[in-house]
């Protein structure tokens, strides 16, 4: 294996990794959001009419597609989530370039 196919592997795990912190990033944003938006309704209707819930719906709707696509059905994670999924992003790619 040739440093290039390294490289591209590394490039690509590297990548994928930017995405789950993007969606994580994304996730505390909804929950702040969320929390202030709530608040605002409190203040303003004091719960009469829950209107920040469309928001909070809305928003999470589009963090489940974007969790799916992240992460596909289920991951768990340790504390050295980051290098673990770049070194399997590119062992798995390793697997793919024998079959090709």
């Amino acid at each position: 294996m040739n440093n290039l196919d390294k490289e591209n592997r590394y490039l690509k795990a590297k990548e994928r990794v930017a995405e789950e912190k993007k969606f994580y990033t994304s996730l505390i944003s909804y929950f702040v959001f969320v929390l202030f938006l709530a608040g605002v309704n409190y203040w303003t209707d004091e719960w009469r009419h829950p209107w920040f819930l469309w928001a909070a719906f809305g928003w999470g709707i589009g963090l489940v597609f974007q969790a799916v696509k992240v992460f596909g059905y289920g991951t768990f994670f340790s504390s050295n989530w980051e290098e673990r999924k770049i070194k399997e992003y590119m062992n798995e790619d390793k697997k793919n370039d024998l079959w090709k």
